[in-house]
């Protein structure tokens, strides 16, 4: 997990913790909204743009202090969803660039200098967000019946016999395997024509997604707010069209997958990656 964080000058110091960036607009939506620690989130304003912030304890969330919570799960989890929260909650009000976790400046002015540096690249992401969101669509295999082996006769006894059914249901589960990524990459590729841009991420495991089959699509989909029932329609029927796969929509989802990321960087950066 990579984050951003600036060189606090002294650990006792509050930072600002980055949610997002939008246009100026009517901001009543952030009174009372929790933050990063439950206190409301607050806005810092600058170059026509307005950036979300939490004030956090940067004994908690300074550079040191990040590198070690995030190999804890159970802080992970917690941040994740609480930061999450804040970006959904911005983004069902409108057009918001989404910052990357664990993205903290040390004061307003390193925010305000961000935004100021950063203006035109900001602008053009919001221009190219507004009026659109991310929609998720996760295939997974349907394995059907693994056929077995006729009972036929054939040389080399019981030994032989059971070698060829042991062949047989390994040539049926390959065939499944393949049969799922061919529908995987059909699916994606008529979805992505549908929409204003598509991205097909690695698929989860299973442990991660909790599903009993293998995921075979892992796809995040722009979709424009007036086509979205459209492509709500086009997922059903993609799905009875390919019945290798049991396809699943979710969102529409603050657009985490179409933000650019810069190259890896060291922690210690003073400038974000959106």
């Amino acid at each position: 997990m990579r984050s951003t964080v600036e060189p606090p000058t002294d650990a006792g110091d509050t930072g600002r913790w980055l949610h997002g960036v939008l246009r100026e607009a009517d901001l009543g939506l952030l009174s009372g909204l929790p933050g990063m620690t439950g206190e409301p989130v607050r806005p810092v304003r600058a170059a026509g743009l307005v950036a979300v912030v939490s004030a956090v304890p940067l004994t908690e969330y300074g550079e040191e202090a990040l590198h070690r919570n995030l190999e804890d799960l159970a802080w992970l989890e917690r941040v994740a969803r609480a930061h999450h929260r804040v970006v959904d909650a911005l983004a069902r009000a409108g057009a918001v660039v989404p910052a990357r976790l664990a993205t903290v400046h040390h004061d307003d002015g390193r925010v305000a200098a961000s935004l100021t540096e950063r203006r035109a690249e900001l602008a053009a992401l919001l221009d190219r967000l507004t009026g659109r969101g991310e929609w998720g669509v996760k295939g997974y295999v349907v394995p059907g019946a693994v056929p077995q082996a006729e009972e036929t006769a054939g040389p080399g006894g019981a030994g032989a016999a059971y070698l060829r059914r042991r062949r047989a249901q390994l040539t049926a589960r390959e065939d499944v395997q393949r049969n799922a990524a061919a529908a995987a990459a059909a699916v994606h590729e008529a979805l992505s024509r549908h929409a204003v841009a598509a991205r097909r991420h690695a698929p989860q495991d299973r442990r991660l997604s909790g599903a009993p089959t293998a995921m075979a699509l892992n796809g995040a989909y722009l979709v424009d707010a007036t086509a979205a029932a459209g492509f709500a329609g086009l997922v059903e029927t993609l799905g009875a069209r390919h019945p290798e796969l049991r396809l699943e929509l979710t969102g529409p989802w603050p657009p985490y997958s179409f933000v650019a990321e810069r190259p890896a960087e060291p922690a210690r950066v003073r400038e974000p990656a959106w």
